[in-house]
């Protein structure tokens, strides 16, 4: 096929598509005229869906015949646009008039619609002899740079000759008593035999061990030292006392919480702790108690003195128990991993709401803090460096550079391993990372393995380890928490539970360690090690071409990268340059950094993959200005979310900027011209943080203009770096100096074709690296007309690409032409003048350039109107407040608020009302976890520059009304507190340090012009209650995450109490709840006067606040105090000791049913099983509960509002909760109509009597089988046993099946939607997490609707028994009928082991595919399975806790081994297992 042909067939398509969009459009203007024929109403949705079509449609039309003169359309079908084009401008302003201007906002159903690609698809690379070396399988991970490492040196443990004076220094100052500590634990070369698996110290490789032992069995971790420390305070005293212990018995202050000093204090608690988790867990390998033994960390005990101590006595005694342990098996040696936790302050994050660049600790505070513990845990005996719980990459980036600074000192090989965590289920740290772009901010230390743990259960971790499992080049961990918190603080989790929910990552092969966190113990440990016993532990990806992949709050792979253009090309936005832009310059040298972050996220906007920051000028502090740009950048999720281009003259000023970013970023950049000394110095140092570099072709002796220069100076550099340096070859990026063309002098005629010929050279002789280039450089002797330079730059970085390479380029995204978008005449002349092919070409261009100036003149003075498109702007002045505070846009906050305070009757309305409805709706969307904590601070600076903006409106409101009262205006006090509704103090306790939830609540609170104290985070009972008095606060409020927060709470309220204290204390975080509140916490406070109160999430801190602080507080409390008090009444209540009946007496009182006055159901129609496979979609829409489906998105209206459609009427919550129903309603739609998720399931109906003992029941195939006592299968059944003050009978599913000698009757179905794991895994490839939860949401709603509709035609038509039932669907919902479908392993029947009598005996598997799986879940995970009763006395009922005596029973009559069924039982016994 020719050229010719192709774009024939190009345009064919084009036409095609354009034409069913035309027809659509003029179907939708047909129907918008119909309806517009009774005249505009607000009222008809209908018209109002339409009028938004056809408004979203029309820039889309104006688009289309803009891009039209490229010759992407036929003629006719160009002229059928241009007419529907009229049409539609003519009734969008009729539409307008009648309207009033009121039209809906766009649909967005027409994102695809009249939109022709005029580019070609993605254009593939350029390929290099390097790019097709296949991958070779990973006999290792990756290895770090040393020479140790890489020839896997044994370390010698022989700590006493390392004398590196910093580490000396550290020694010395140690607060040891004993000052000639045993620092060395090598051991004799033949203590074990030498070879795997045993392992001798100073021998072997611990590196080559650990690679032996990861990929031949999942290993295994320890647990959490935190439970085990609260388990042994609950067997044993712990007190105040404990912890100081003699050493710390006069100490300034209070030390209970320390969990690390208890390494000192008590050190058989450690000891002992970490023994369990050896013999009992069988752990590989255990974590020294450690987490917060770094000097930032114990300065809120004032022990930061102390840490080497610390560090070195936990480290100590793991080191001593593993060697305990290890002598009695040999085989089985145990390691010990030096802890290294997060600290209790972050880089990346603003403590203060007001200033975004703010921080409370440095990169280098964070390094020396590391170092200092790294070095008492490697002289301890560590073997292992952890860094881990990292909730903050930033700070993980200081943690690894202090360890590299360490093992670069002592010559060392200690393998590092990181452990990040997603803080929710948005999958990202509470930095805002995913987990894949802190994977590759962290990849350059060469960590050994990687790995996620605590704020979350397995089951909710599985996703995010799925996803890291699928990036990670070295080994994967995962240690989990044991579920989420209870509402008492506690992990309900068993190790059954655990195990089981930990076995779908060995299932899936994703881990190659794996142990526990919070609320973990050695028997959940020994748990999840024999379950995962029976797997292979996962493999090492195979080794491929190297990628430079760089990370901002997402990650990005260079090598992969496609911009908007369709080049294989890598956008670096030019714009927050001082020499790129001088709006930029300016807002710079005034300080507007607010206004400079705008212009930053426009560049992404436009198509940016790379911010590049510049800030350099004489006139400019740029150490300052880039620090505290950088600081604020990587708040701003919409910039932050790409990386950083740290650009400056000055080596000092990027290396600045690199120590506040927590991604990895690129420098730009360094060079040869400073000598080769400070050259490798420089890189060095930049490959430590781990950042990709710029290298600019320029050497001791000049810049390089020619092509020989270029490839000379680049090659040079190259080796010196590979080679000398050991710097990542993908990670460089060189710079061959694009320079400028068309200037009229002769030397300059060859820069453009030098450069392209360089390129291509360059990326042949330095394997993997980037080419970059200033874009505008090129073309700065035709500045001043736009049109001109970037046609000659389309026309450039064409060739580049394509022909030479060329990979990265810092340019203005938005300005960038398509090759096809250049003027066929303005092609052709910048191809003669970037090619030097003519003598004429600078002037010939020089030509064109006058001719557009011309035009541009013209245009000017010809006063052509602009098309504006409708945006957000012209909305009404309320409405753009609210917009501007979701997506956290400063720009116009000001004039938006004084056009609203001009329509308000006070300053105040404007307040309460556009600016709060603006922060609730941030408030909903981080609640559903579609926002996270750099976004809503954003918002809240927005809404922070409103509340400033209007307060001298109300201090002059105020003196007006001093005036009127006849007071004297003068004696106005500005810091009068009657300026704000109230003053709250905000805290978190001593011993955590979330506070994410308390910042949002200080945000919202001090939106609603309440005066705020955030005092922090670990904050001492005696803080909380000095700054209470020193604010003169009108309430507290404490925040925790962690478990033990809650005993600091109960202390707080204890000391508020004993001091007299009259403010209402708030209580909120994850690990609180209302039960705890009412039972523990408000028996120590709680007074009318001071109430203590639970808020649930920060939407609703407001309510409470005010109501605490406004006239209705006495009924308001009076109601909580009665809650709070039938919550404690009830608590305590069911903590009595509760009485059972013998299974034997039980049986006696079980419930009789008369089946001669109530006979069995009639024989059902349909006897024997029936597959159900023609039910669609559609079909069981009607028996859709929608209640849990919004409970999954925690969405919950309040009375009057509770429940669906009510929901969506609630002030907090109910337009979110439409928004969400609507675009599930639209995925509905496109399910049904694609078919994408299908129904199938199965139906039985049996033959069936209770049996002779009348605890179970007999199924018989058929009738005839009954006759002849020939049983199929029985169903066990399981009896109430709990004692009862009522004469209610002692219930269980036997009761409702009559005995022998009537024709009874049971039936069963499982039934499921599948097709959802598919749309899951398009979604998770689109990274589209919403989608993906929505569809599997929807899939739960499918099927439990498919369980009501087969239910229904069981009653109604296969069994018939109910044939006459008329009930509607929301009687059905309400159980309204006969009969009853209880689920195996729910309260009626709560042994799982049921479902597989079901599988067998009706082939439930074999018939419709629904599989089990060994903990007996059904698969896919949207089923349902129920056995059917028909009789009308069969009831609903909880079996609740059973006795041993009816276990053995139950055992011995379903043939199982008894410590098998107590196992699957264990959640209802009451007694404990042997």
């Amino acid at each position: 096929m020719s050229k010719d042909d192709t774009n024939a067939t190009s345009t064919t398509e084009a036409d095609n598509k354009i034409q069913k969009d035309l027809a659509k459009l003029k179907g939708e203007m047909e129907k918008c005229s119909a309806l517009m024929k009774d005249g505009y109403s607000s009222e008809n949705k209908e018209l109002l869906d339409v009028i938004g079509f056809l408004e979203a449609c029309a820039p889309r039309m104006k688009e289309l015949l803009e891009k039209a003169s490229t010759g992407a359309l036929s003629a006719p079908i160009l002229e059928e646009t241009t007419q529907l084009n009229d049409q539609l401008q003519k009734s969008l302003t009729q539409i307008a008039e009648a309207a009033k201007g009121a039209v809906p906002a766009p649909k967005k159903e027409i994102d695809d619609m009249l939109v022709v690609d005029t580019k070609s698809k993605l254009i593939p690379r350029m390929q290099f002899s390097y790019d097709s070396v296949p991958p070779k399988p990973a006999t290792e991970p990756p290895l770090p740079v040393s020479d140790a490492a890489r020839n896997h040196v044994p370390n010698p443990y022989l700590n006493s000759n390392i004398t590196h004076p910093k580490i000396l220094e550290y020694r010395a100052k140690s607060s040891h008593p004993n000052k000639s500590l045993n620092i060395n634990y090598s051991q004799g070369a033949s203590l074990y035999p030498e070879s795997f698996p045993h392992f001798v110290r100073g021998r072997d490789s611990l590196r080559e061990y650990i690679t032996s032992l990861f990929t031949s069995q999942i290993s295994i971790y320890d647990g959490a030292m935190g439970t085990m420390i609260q388990n042994y305070s609950k067997r044993n005293k712990l007190e105040e006392e404990e912890y100081r212990g003699d050493r710390f018995k006069e100490w300034s202050c209070n030390v209970k919480g320390n969990n690390d000093m208890l390494s000192i204090t008590q050190p058989h608690v450690i000891a002992g702790i970490y023994k369990q988790y050896l013999e009992v867990g069988g752990s590989n390998l255990i974590g020294t108690n450690t987490f917060s033994s770094t000097t930032i960390a114990m300065a809120d005990y004032e022990m930061e003195a102390y840490v080497y101590e610390l560090n070195y006595e936990s480290a100590r005694l793991a080191r001593e128990v593993c060697d305990e342990v290890t002598a009695k098996d040999p085989t089985k040696p145990r390691f010990v991993v030096g802890a290294i936790g997060p600290t209790n302050r972050t880089g990346s994050i603003s403590p203060s709401v007001e200033d975004p660049a703010a921080r409370n600790v440095t990169f280098d505070e964070l390094v020396e803090a590391y170092f200092e513990q790294v070095v008492g845990l490697v002289d301890g005996g560590s073997d292992i460096l952890m860094v881990e719980t990292i909730f903050d990459t930033l700070n993980a980036k200081a943690a690894l550079f202090a360890i590299g600074e360490y093992l670069e000192m002592t010559g060392l090989d200690i393998p590092v391993f990181v452990s990040g965590t997603l803080v929710d289920q948005s999958g990202r740290t509470l930095s805002g990372q995913t987990g894949e772009a802190f994977y590759a901010s962290i990849r350059h230390a060469k960590p050994m393995c990687v790995g996620l743990n605590c704020a979350l259960g397995a089951e909710h971790m599985t996703p995010f380890v799925e996803r890291l499992a699928k990036c990670v080049e070295c080994f994967v961990h995962v240690y989990s928490n044991a579920g989420l918190p209870n509402a008492m603080g506690g992990y309900d989790e068993t190790p059954d539970d655990m195990a089981n929910g930990n076995e779908v990552f060995f299932k899936n092969g994703w881990l190659n360690m794996v142990g526990g966190c919070c609320g973990s113990t050695p028997p959940h440990i020994k748990a999840i090690r024999e379950m995962s016993e029976k797997y292979k532990p996962r493999k090492l990806p195979d080794v491929g071409r190297p990628k430079m992949w760089l990370s901002g709050l997402e990650d990005l792979v260079v090598d992969d990268v496609h911009n908007h253009l369709g080049l294989p090309f890598l956008n670096v936005g030019e714009r927050c340059n001082i020499a790129g832009s001088l709006k930029f310059k300016r807002l710079m040298m005034a300080g507007n950094y607010s206004s400079a972050m705008d212009i930053a996220k426009q560049q992404v906007e436009d198509g940016a993959h790379v911010i590049d920051i510049n800030v350099d000028d004489g006139m400019l502090d740029g150490l300052a200005a880039m620090q505290k740009f950088v600081k604020i950048a990587v708040t701003e999720p919409e910039i932050a979310k790409v990386p950083f281009m740290l650009d400056a003259s000055k080596f000092e000023i990027v290396e600045a900027g690199l120590k506040w970013c927590q991604g990895k970023p690129i420098v730009n950049s360094i060079s040869l011209k400073v000598g080769e000394k400070l050259f490798k110095e420089q890189a060095t140092l930049l490959r430590k943080h781990g950042a990709a570099v710029v290298v600019m072709a320029f050497d001791e002796e000049g810049q390089a203009a020619t092509e020989e220069e270029k490839v000379r100076i680049c090659k040079r550099s190259y080796d010196m770096l590979v080679n000398e340096v050991r710097f990542p070859p993908e990670d460089i990026v060189f710079d061959p100096n694009v320079l400028t063309i068309g200037t009229g002098m002769e030397e300059h005629s060859n820069y453009g074709v030098d450069f392209i010929n360089a390129t291509k050279i360059i990326k042949e002789i330095c394997p993997y690296v980037k080419i970059s280039g200033g874009i505008s450089n090129l073309s700065f002797g035709f500045r001043g007309v736009t049109k001109i330079r970037e046609s000659i730059h389309a026309v450039f970085l064409r060739h580049a690409i394509m022909e030479s390479g060329m990979d990265v380029g810092i340019v203005n995204a938005k300005e960038m032409l398509a090759l096809d978008e250049v003027e066929p005449e303005l092609r052709k002349a910048s191809e003669e003048l970037i090619f030097n092919r003519s003598a004429d070409a600078t002037e010939v261009m020089l030509e064109l350039t006058q001719k557009e100036r011309a035009a541009i003149e013209a245009r000017k003075k010809g006063g052509q109107v602009k098309i504006k498109e409708k945006s957000w702007r012209d909305f009404e002045p309320k409405k753009r407040l609210e917009h501007a505070l979701v997506n956290g846009i400063s720009e116009f906050v000001v004039e938006d608020v004084e056009e609203a305070r001009k329509e308000c009757s006070k300053p105040l309305e404007v307040i309460e009302g556009p600016l709060m409805d603006g922060m609730n709706v941030v408030g909903d969307l981080f609640g559903a976890g579609k926002m996270f904590l750099p976004q809503v601070i954003k918002s809240a600076r927005v809404m922070k520059k409103a509340v400033a903006y209007l307060l001298p409106f109300m201090e002059a409101e105020k003196k007006q009304k001093m005036l009127e009262d006849g007071l004297d205006p003068a004696d106005f006090d500005e810091n009068d507190d009657s300026n704000y509704a109230g003053k709250v103090l905000m805290a978190t306790v001593k011993g955590d340090v979330h506070d994410i939830g308390k910042n949002i609540v200080a945000v919202v609170l001090g939106c609603n012009n309440y005066k705020v104290y955030d005092i922090g985070v670990m904050c001492s009972c005696e803080k909380i209650l000095e700054k209470a008095k020193e604010y003169n606060v009108d309430v507290i409020g404490l925040s925790g995450l962690i478990t033990p927060s809650l005993d600091e709470m109960v202390d707080v309220a204890k000391q508020l109490s004993k001091g007299g204290f009259k403010q209402p204390l708030l209580i909120g975080g994850a690990t609180t709840s209302k039960m705890h509140t009412a039972v523990k916490l408000a028996p120590n406070y709680f007074t009318a006067e001071h109430p203590v109160i639970h808020v649930l999430d920060a939407s609703r801190s407001v309510t409470v606040v005010s109501s605490l602080l406004g006239v209705s507080k006495d009924d308001f409390v009076e109601d909580i105090q009665e809650e709070y008090e039938e919550m404690k009444e009830d608590y305590y209540a069911g903590l009595e000791d509760r009485h059972f009946l013998s299974h034997e007496e039980a049986k006696k009182r079980k419930m009789v049913i008369d089946f001669d006055k109530a006979p069995p159901a009639p024989v059902p129609n349909k006897l024997g099983a029936t597959v159900i496979d023609s039910v669609k979609i559609a079909d069981v829409i009607p028996y859709i509960d929608w209640n849990p489906f919004f409970q999954t998105w925690e969405l919950r209206g309040r009375y009057p509002n509770r429940g669906y459609p009510k929901i969506f009427n609630d002030k907090t919550v109910g337009g979110e909760a439409k928004k969400l129903f609507d675009d599930a309603q639209t995925m509905l739609k496109r399910i049904v109509k694609d078919e994408s998720m299908w129904l199938k399931g199965i139906a039985g109906l049996f033959p069936a009597n209770r049996s002779e003992d009348g605890e179970d029941v007999d199924v018989f195939a058929t009738e005839a089988d009954r006759e002849t006592g020939n049983a199929g299968a029985k169903f066990c059944m399981l009896r109430q046993q709990a004692e009862k003050e009522s004469d209610d009978p002692y219930l269980s599913q036997a009761d409702f099946i009559a005995p022998n000698g009537y024709k009874d009757h049971i039936g069963f179905f499982a039934v499921s939607c599948f097709g959802c794991e598919a749309l899951v895994k398009k979604y998770e490839a689109e990274n589209d997490d919403f989608s993906k939860i929505m569809a599997q949401a929807l899939a739960d709603r499918f099927v439990e609707a498919f369980a009501e509709y087969l239910h229904r035609e069981i009653r109604i038509d296969l069994w018939g028994y109910a044939s006459g039932e008329s009930l509607d669907e929301a009687d059905l919902l309400k159980i309204k009928y006969d009969g009853i479908r209880p689920a195996p392993g729910y309260p009626s029947q709560p042994d799982h082991t049921e479902k597989s009598s079901m599988w067998d005996f009706v082939k439930v598997k074999e018939q419709t595919g629904i599989e089990l799986s060994e903990s007996l879940s059904m698969m896919p995970a949207a089923s349902v399975s129920a056995l059917v009763f028909a009789h009308p006395q069969s009831e609903y009922f909880a079996v609740g806790q059973v006795g041993k005596d009816q276990v053995e029973s139950y055992a011995k009559r379903k043939n199982m081994d008894l410590e098998i069924c107590e196992r699957w039982l264990s959640p209802i016994l009451n007694y404990e297992r042997d």
